[in-house]
């Protein structure tokens, strides 16, 4: 059995694997706001597909925040949250290559060039989450973050995910504040 004929399988499978776990986490926010005069934020709306998810998607907004010091308001929080997910097919394609022949003398001696090639097509489900908090009075969009992660067949993985993307999109929560892990035990950044 030729090397490159088990090495093949491995390949696919590394290459499916490091493209399915990349979370594609990404933050934008209003410049001009002060975020040190904000303490209490409320539910718009959380638009989604799946109903289950509506509940999932508050909880880890809200435990984040509440980690943040803000709290939570049934309405009329100085800040609005407005929160949509959504799914999509991905599609991907992967080459690999078993051999490149036998060098540059190759064709003087009979090589057979530059080997053969395989490419696969995988399909897998992507969900993004949008977070968007918009100012309480004036309804002004004033910071944005959304997560983008392969979904997988088992809730228990998803709901893992959502959490960990919610974290990672608040990480550097609110703007301009240290993050939590940057803070010695006195409180004061370092």
């Amino acid at each position: 059995m030729k090397p490159q004929s088990f090495l093949l399988p491995i390949l696919v499978l590394i290459s499916c694997a490091l493209t399915t776990t990349a979370q594609d986490v990404k933050t934008d926010y209003d410049r001009r706001v002060d975020f040190t005069q904000y303490k209490t934020f409320s539910w718009e709306k959380v638009q989604t597909s799946d109903p289950l998810l509506v509940d999932r998607i508050q909880t880890a907004v809200n435990r984040t925040l509440a980690e943040k010091g803000w709290i939570l308001r049934p309405s009329g929080g100085d800040v609005s949250i407005i929160a949509i997910e959504m799914t999509h097919n991905q599609r991907t394609l992967n080459t690999f290559y078993d051999s490149f022949g036998g060098g540059w003398g190759w064709r003087r001696f009979g090589g057979s060039g530059f080997g053969s090639a395989t490419t696969t097509t995988s399909l897998y489900r992507v969900g993004t989450l949008v977070v968007d908090l918009f100012d309480g009075r004036t309804k002004k969009l004033m910071w944005r973050g959304s997560s983008s992660e392969t979904l997988s067949n088992k809730s228990d993985n998803n709901i893992k995910k959502l959490d960990q993307a919610v974290r990672k999109m608040f990480d550097r929560f609110p703007p301009g504040a240290p993050k939590v892990s940057q803070l010695n035990t006195s409180g004061s950044p370092r």
